[in-house]
């Protein structure tokens, strides 16, 4: 993921068609950069709150092997952390290109593999 993605991004079509039904009533129309930005947030926003009763839920309920609290709040940990990864860190990800670039076969790389190894270097204290 990069930089401020989230996992629940509504597609292009339907933010369209969600403004066409408020301003244009059905009549086609183009979709603003605010527009995208304002579905967008809402569905993230949702889906957050969605994720965040279920992890309620999960640790409220008695429903692994009859150890309450603790596991299920684990459980719920882990369904957080598995639907709202962390996005990797740019030293992550200068290792991974490092890694592809290492364990290619082809002569070559290509330079968007080095991208994030050159923000890392340059981001180093001299």
């Amino acid at each position: 993921m990069t930089e401020q993605q989230h996992p629940i991004t509504p597609p292009p079509e339907l933010v369209q068609e969600w403004v066409a039904e408020i301003w244009h009533e059905g009549t086609p129309v183009r979709v603003a950069l605010s527009d995208t930005h304002i579905a967008t947030r809402a569905a993230q926003w949702g889906a957050d709150q969605e994720l965040e009763a279920c992890c309620i839920q999960l640790a409220d309920k008695d429903w692994y092997d009859g150890i309450k609290n603790l596991r299920n709040q684990f459980r719920a940990a882990e369904l957080r952390a598995a639907r709202r990864p962390k996005p990797p860190s740019l030293k992550e990800q200068a290792l991974a290109d490092l890694d592809k670039i290492e364990s290619s076969d082809r002569g070559g790389y290509a330079v968007a593999d080095l991208t994030a190894i050159r923000r890392a270097l340059e981001a180093l204290d001299d």
